[in-house]
This record gives structure tokens, sequence and C-alpha cells, in this order.
């Protein structure tokens, strides 16, 4: 007894095929192939996406932490499926690579980014669009969807998923020039929006982002001002009911029963600098507080003198070298000067200070301003060459300070704060003992790895920044390359490879990574829990971004957080005081929420201030009186004054949300593993005798035999986060060989008996069919109408003439069969049967489709209806307000004894009545646009409403049942 090729045909067509949008199956071959964890919100969200074939998108505003690039990525994961693969991706620059890793780590999916270099090439190449791509996902930034926007506008997108899209909320502003013109470039395309926060200070934020998605789901901007901005009771439940069906949003404690979250616990270790220190930071401070600097080039001397504050912090040996270099440029220049050359340019490098995750470029557009431009290197003349001189003189001076000291206190104190942080560690049990140190200097990272490997950590470190060229990290790409050889883990970017060999190599070799910011975002460190910030962002969002590699979904212990805090800095002080007492980033299940992170935007304007109160203020006095002004307003910024609305409209009140979601867990997984079973069957019948597979649990085989020239031999495996083999999914060219080579199987009729009473399985509803026989034939059935749909139909009846039903069908093949050897024939009155059985569920699915097509139309209408509401209620309040002022001031204008006065007046009246004329002819002129739009919707969907059908017999069978 065997599996089959009939088996394996009906198993093809049930892995392939396509179901309808509001159906679990429709996402079934994707959670299959997807790297991630089966959450049901994620599920469910990805769904609610896919509800209706005539919707133009959704916005997914799940709280910070549930995920909201996975909900994204199943349904650009079954998009790509179906081959709709015209897809983009809008991101914040900073999230360009991780959106570009995820997709290939978690999904399969190859991606390109494109930036003005690589669209130059295109263009060079003679590509006429360059977002014109094949079978790759598109990512670009905000900015340059903006500056490319004609050419995003000529393309027929599929999909289109935009993060962090809070960015464009403010779109119903005038001035928003970005925001308009990305959603103008989009106005044709499916939508889909991510943010953590839809709301943040007005409820237009929301008419905003809801208007990118369809312009026809509320009115004019005027028209949700007057329904919605003094919300009573009812205005609440009718928002909410409008948002409904466009917007989703999740609760972290909606989802505690199955996502565990661990606890913050932070530990400050203090530290005091030694008198040379302090002394170099005094001098350092009094040179950046001069109105007039030489040594910096004048348009970016407010980022530059940032960049200087952060290596001081960060270590002497960060400021070291940065302190030559303008020593020595001003010196080059002042030579210049003195030989009357004027043809030489002034830059800065700080490559090798700063990583490239911070590098300058990065900012200048968001620190310097025209207006705020200081006198500076470009405006030097002959005559200001004493000044120079002092200037340079200075500059050596701190240079040669910084060099003669050896020792920083807040080195030291890190080996401290080490032994403690892994003290409070092992008091977890099971916990491992890694840990991983932030800095934002690539010289201050060479320099904590000297002292570590000085002071006990020899052998325990890994290295992990922007360029990761370094002779450690590139012996463990190579080995690395040689462990994975053969398997699915070598993506072939080797940027992207040399990262996961990294963290691979402190996963499972070292104790202590240190990184630079470039480790900050797109790597998942769940398996570290002791976090160290060597320098500490003035950002909270990039805090949230380095705690969130350890402090995420799939974290087994609480992960300790240690920060250093110089006892003699009052500014330093604040900060730390601010950001864990205002910002909770340090503390607590969470971390920073939603709401607050979501107040500072990019967190850069909250850098300025601070860089701007060390900068400005001299005192003490000053620093506490700007950093209380400062928390001031940073705390009625973040003020509850939305949160009840948002709570109001966005969340969900069901009591029984927790059982949904439950209930589509368990849903989810009978699908997947009814999917993963059908695959590794499919598998073992294809391939026998090319391939050995396990006898345990673990779906693994060994290809022998390729059955194709570009699918690879070696070791796969079904499954997640798989490392010692090639992972084997639905979307795998050797599973989608053979599933079509098993699809296209002509089959002749022939006698299957299965066996039951060999299987180990109870099967209740196969046993009254124990002993008999009869008749079976698979059909499969397409619709095309508002989208395809396939259904594969099984007829069947036993001898004695009794109607088997769909389960037991399916049932049937879920045993084992022996195929007997000779053809059997299929008389005319069998036949006449198993058509009219097929054409009885051929009947019942239509019906099905229609209805719910009906419930799609409906609500589309309604849509429609609504908005045609919404204008018309807004110019007729505006028409009445109009009428009532008129006739006012006809009453008025017969109190007027002066003749001329009385003329005036009435020309002012007539102005009036000519533009209450013209309100009447724009609130007919609106009904027709409603009408309209009307019209087009009925005729898009009358041309899809039309059911093209196709039914194609795979085989008929004699079935008999031992």
């Amino acid at each position: 007894m065997r599996l089959t090729p009939y088996h394996a045909k009906y198993y093809a067509y049930e892995l392939t095929k396509q179901s309808a949008s509001n159906s679990i199956q429709k996402l079934a071959s994707t959670l299959v192939d997807a790297q991630v964890d089966l959450n049901p919100h994620q599920v469910e969200a990805a769904l609610f996406a896919f509800r209706s074939p005539l919707s133009m998108g959704a916005l997914l505003a799940d709280e910070v932490g549930l995920g909201k690039t996975i909900e994204a990525g199943l349904v650009l994961s079954q998009k790509w499926a179906e081959r709709k693969r015209k897809i983009l991706i809008i991101a914040p620059s900073s999230l360009r690579k991780q959106w570009n890793q995820e997709l290939a780590d978690k999904f399969f999916i190859p991606s390109t980014v494109l930036e003005s270099k690589a669209f130059n090439n295109h263009i060079k190449a003679g590509k006429l669009n360059p977002f014109e791509q094949e079978d790759q996902i598109v990512i670009c930034s905000f900015h340059f969807a903006r500056n490319k926007d004609s050419y995003i506008r000529a393309v027929n997108w599929d999909l289109v998923v935009i993060d962090e899209a809070h960015k464009l909320r403010n779109v119903y502003r005038k001035d928003n020039k970005i925001a308009k013109s990305i959603r103008r470039a989009l106005e044709h395309a499916p939508k889909i929006l991510l943010t953590a926060t839809p709301l943040q200070n007005s409820l237009l934020e929301l008419y905003g982002l809801v208007s990118i998605i369809d312009p026809f789901h509320f009115g004019s901007l005027k028209s949700f001002k007057q329904a919605y901005t003094q919300l009573s009771e009812e205005g609440f439940v009718e928002l909410r009911q409008r948002l409904a069906p466009v917007c989703k949003r999740t609760l972290r404690k909606d989802v505690l029963e199955y996502i565990k979250y661990t606890n913050r616990i932070a530990i400050v270790q203090d530290f005091t600098p030694t008198t040379p220190e302090a002394r170099l930071y005094y001098e350092m401070t009094e040179f950046l507080h001069r109105p007039i600097l030489y040594s910096l080039p004048a348009s970016q001397r407010k980022l530059v003198t940032l960049i200087l504050r952060k290596l001081l912090a960060s270590s002497t040996f960060a400021i070291s070298d940065t302190l030559r270099k303008l020593a020595d440029k001003l010196d080059a220049f002042i030579t210049v000067l003195e030989q009357q050359l004027y043809n030489t340019e002034f830059e800065i490098d700080f490559s090798a200070d700063q990583d490239e995750e911070q590098d300058p470029a990065f900012y200048i557009d968001q620190w310097e301003t025209a207006d705020d431009i200081p006198v500076g290197i470009e405006s030097m003349t002959p005559q200001d060459i004493p000044v120079a001189q002092e200037e340079l003189e200075a500059l050596r001076h701190m240079h040669h300070l910084s060099l003669s000291i050896k020792k920083n206190a807040k080195g030291e104190a890190l080996l401290k704060g080490l032994k403690v942080g892994f003290d409070q560690l092992e008091q977890q049990a099971g916990v491992n003992r890694k840990a991983i140190i932030f800095t934002e200097s690539r010289r201050t990272q060479e320099y904590l790895v000297e002292l570590l490997e000085q002071n006990g950590y020899a052998g325990e470190l890994v290295t992990f920044n922007g360029t990761n060229d370094d002779k450690a990290s590139k012996s463990i790409y190579k080995n690395w390359l040689k462990k994975h050889a053969g398997t699915g883990r070598i993506s072939g970017a080797k940027s992207a490879d040399t990262r996961a060999a990294i963290v691979d190599y402190f996963r499972d070799e070292a104790t202590i990574m240190v990184a630079t910011e470039a480790a900050a975002e797109g790597i998942n460190l769940q398996f570290c829990s002791l976090l160290v910030n060597y320098d500490l962002p003035w950002n909270p969002q990039r805090i949230e971004q380095r705690i969130g590699r350890c402090h995420r979904y799939g974290q087994r212990f609480d992960v300790v957080v240690v920060n250093f805090l110089n006892q003699q800095n009052a500014a330093d002080q604040r900060i730390y005081q601010l950001l864990n007492e205002k910002f909770h980033s340090f503390n607590g299940v969470f971390g920073a929420s939603d709401e607050i992170l979501g107040s500072i935007e990019s967190g850069v304007d909250f850098e300025k201030r601070i860089a701007d109160i060390y900068q400005n203020c001299r005192s003490e006095e000053e620093i506490q009186q700007s950093f209380d002004a400062l928390q001031a307003e940073m705390e009625s910024q973040i003020e509850e004054r939305m949160s009840l609305t948002k709570q109001k409209l966005l969340e969900n009140f069901d009591e029984e949300v927790h059982e949904k979601l439950r209930i589509s867990l368990e849903e989810s997984k009978t699908y997947l593993n009814r999917y993963e079973n059908w695959l590794w069957n499919i598998t073992k019948q294809y391939l026998n005798g090319n391939a050995t597979f396990s006898n345990d649990d673990a779906f693994a085989f060994t290809l022998h035999q390729p059955p194709a020239a570009h699918i690879e031999p070696g070791r796969y495996k079904i499954g997640k986060y798989i490392t010692d083999a090639y992972t084997y999914r639905i979307g795998h060219p050797l599973a989608q060989h053979i599933i079509q080579a098993c699809k296209n199987q002509n089959l002749l009729s022939k006698h299957l008996v299965f066996d039951y009473s060999g299987t180990q399985k109870i099967v209740s509803i196969l046993e009254p069919l124990v002993g008999q026989s009869g008749w079976l034939r698979i059909c499969n059935f397409s619709i095309q109408s508002f989208e395809k749909e396939d259904y594969v139909l099984m007829a069947a009846f036993t001898e004695e003439g009794m109607q088997l039903d769909n389960d037991q069908c399916h049932r049937l093949f879920s045993l084992m069969a022996e195929e007997q050897p000779n053809a059997v024939y299929v008389d005319q009155e069998v036949d006449n049967r198993l058509k009219a059985l097929i054409a009885k569920q051929q009947r019942e699915v239509l019906q099905e489709n229609v209805e719910r097509n009906a419930t799609f139309f409906d609500d589309e209408m309604t849509k429609l209806d609504n908005w045609a509401e919404d204008v018309k209620n807004s110019l007729e309040i505006k028409l009445k307000n109009l009428e009532r002022d008129i006739k006012y001031r006809k009453t008025e204008v017969r109190k007027i004894l002066n003749l001329q006065e009385k003329v005036a007046e009435q020309r002012k009246i007539k102005e009036m009545e000519n533009k209450r004329n013209e309100l009447r002819r724009n609130l007919y002129q609106a009904q027709d646009e409603v009408d309209e739009q009307k019209e087009k919707l009925i005729d898009s969907i009358e041309q899809r409403m039309d059911q093209q059908t196709e039914l194609a017999a795979l085989f008929t069978i004699r079935w008999s049942l031992k």
C-alpha cells in the first residue's frame, strides 16, 4: 500500500487552488511558506486586508511590537503566489534594508531598493521606468517616491505597502507636498498602510490616512469637520462604523494569552571622569561655545557640533582622531590663504569615527537651514588668519591632551557594569550568558574590544558595524559559507550573509557582541538578554530600536539594560531622567509606548532640543531650567487628550475578541498541518527512488537526483527557522516543479483499493464504508468573477447507490491505497450520475459566489452613499448659512437711510445671492458626480459579475475500502 499518482494529483490541486478573499484557506499556503510564528491576530489582519476584491486597501494599526510588517508580508506574499507581482513598498530610509532582509528571510521574496544611483543606472541601461521590475518587489523611501511620483503613477500596481504611514497623516493640509504627491501617484493602486499611531493630535489625521487609501470613503475635508469635529456619543458610534471596514487595530493586552512578554530591568552604572578627561570635556565645551569657528563648515555647524559632543561623550579615543583631522584641515586652509590660493574645498571625513548608519549626510537636510548658518571656514579671508591660528593651537592642544589619556573612566565602569549585568542574568534559570554592547563610534568599538580582551573576555568577543570588513568578520563569514553550503541559508547577497554569519557566531560561539548603530535594525537577538548602552542615544526611538533587538516576541527571559551615568554632568543626568521616567525606555514590560514614540515622530527635533541645551547653557541652573521647559513641553505633547478618542474609535470592545482569536489560531493550525502533510506526501510520491526520506516526524529528505537543472541536490526540510538544510516549502522551485508535474499527469480510470484496516488512524466517517466499493470523480472548478476562485469538487457513491459526502471523499485520500494494474471502464450510467453530482456542487458554489459578491457590492454602494451624503450635507449646511446671512442683510439694508450706502449694500447682497446660486448648482453637480461614481462602480461590477467558469475533470476511479 502506498500513495498513488491519484493522491498526488488531488493534493497538487488542493495546494495551488485560489480561495475566496474572506477564507482562511486564502492564506494557507502562504502561512506554510512564511518563516514566522503563527499568531492569530496577524492572520486576522491579513484576512482583513483581503476581505473584499473591491476594496482599495486597509489601515493596519496594531500597537507597537505586534508585527505589522508580518501582517503586510502575509498579504504581499499571497499576491506574489498569485503572480500579482507589481508590488511597491514605501518606507523611511532607515527601514529600507530591513524590509529587503525581512522579505528574503521570512517570505523568500526577492526585492530591490531603488534609490538615485540604482535608478539612474536603470535609465542609462535603457529601462524607461525603473519602477517596472520583473519578479522582484520595489522598495523606496518617502522622499524618493515624491521625487519620482510620475514614474510610480505610470505603473499598474497590484499592491502598495506604506510603512510608518503616520508620516503622511497630514496630507489634508495644503502645505504637505510629499504626502499629496504620494497620494496622487497611488490613486489607482490598492494600498496597505502600516502605523501604530494613526491618531495622534486630531481626528483629521484619520481622515488624511483614509483618504490616501480611498478618496471616496469620506467626503470633503469640510464635510468631515462638520460631521465629526464635535463628537457626541452617537457621532463616535457612526464614525467607528465607517472606519470599521478600512481600519484594524489590535492591542498588546488582547494577545497576552498567546504572546508572553518578558520584563525589562534597568541598571545604572555611575562613573566619574578622571581629571584629564574632565579637563578635555571643559576645554572642548568652551571651544564649541565660540561664536566663530573656522575649523567647522558653517553650513553643517550644528550637526558637526552634535557629532563632536557625542564622540567626546563616547571616548577620548573617538574624539582624538577627529580633533587631529580638524586641526590638519584648518592648518591646510590657512596655508592656502597665506599663498592666496582659493580653489580648495573643505570637507571633514567622519567615516572612521562614526558608523555608516550615522553618516552626517543622512541628517544634513534635517539639521541645517539657511537662516542659522554661522561664520565658518567657507567665509575665511587672509584677515582672519590670526584668529584661525589661535583656534588651530587650541585644537592641537586638545588633540595632545586626548592622546595623553590612556584610560577612560566609563570604560572601567563597563567592566563593573558587565559583571553586575551578568550577575542579574544568572538569577534566571536557563538564560544564555550573552551581552550586546552598543556604541555610536567605531573608534570606541575598537577601544572596547581591546579593553575587554585585556580583562578576561579574550576569545569571547565579536564585532558588528556598518562594513564588517575586519579580518575576524571575514573569517566568520568564510566559515559560515562552508557550514551552510548546500542549504537555503545562503542568500548570495554578501552584506546580508555577513550579518547573518556574525549573528550566528554571536549566538553559538561568542559571549559579547560589541556593536555600532548598524546592529540596531533588522537583526534578531532574542537569544541575548543583556544589553549595554555604552553610549546612550538622545533619541528615544533609537533606544527602542536597540532594545527591540533583544526585548521582542520570542524572548523567554527578562532583558537587563545597563546604562552609564556621568556623575559630573548635570545635562547627562537630566537626559537619563527624561528617557527613563517620561519615555519609560528602560523598565517595564513594553518600554516606550506608541503614544509617546508617535508624539516625537523621528526624534530628530528632540535631539536638536538637547543639542541646543548643551550648546547654549553654561551654568547648571540654566541646564536645569532648560530641561524643565523641555520636560513640560514633552508632557503636553504626550498627554492623554486623544487617548479616549482613539480608544472609542479604534480599539476592539468585543468581549469575545479573545475567543475569536483562539478560534482563528486553531483553524489556521489545522490548515497548516493539512498543507504540510499534502506537500510532504506529494513529494514522497513523486521523488520515490530519487530521494531518501526520514522515518521520523522531521519532514526531512535528501535529494539525490534533482528533477531539473535549476534544482540543487542536498538535504531539504519542511518547517521554520531551518539552518541545516534547504527550507522546503510550497514556493520552493523543487516543490513547484513537483506540483506542476503532478497536476499535468494524465491518469486513466483505475481501481484503487484504500487501506483502512492497516491505518493507525480512527476515521469514524469512513467506518460504515469498510468492505464497500463504488465510483469517485474529482474535478477542478474555477470561477472568474470579482476574483479568481478554485474549488476541488468530489463526487462519489457506493455500488448500492448511496452518495458519499464531501468529508468522506476527502478522508478517503488520507489513506494509503493499492492501484490495480488494469484500467476500468466507466459506463454511461455511472458517468451520468457522477456528472449530475458534480453539476449540483457547481450550482451550490456559484450561488455562494453570487451571494458573497452581492455582499461586496452592497458594501461598496454603502460607502458611496455615505460619501454622497457627506458631500450633500456639507453643501447644504453652507447653503443654509448663506441663505440666513442674505435674509439678515436684507432686513438690515431697509434700516439704512443713506441711498449710496443702501445701493452698496444691495450690491453685496447680490454677490451673496450669486454665490448662493453657484452653491445650488454645485449641489446638483455634486449629485451628478455621485451618480457618475456609482455608475462607474456598477459598470465595473457588471463587467466582472459575469461568472466565467471552467470545469476540468482530474480523474475518475473505482474505489474499494478494506
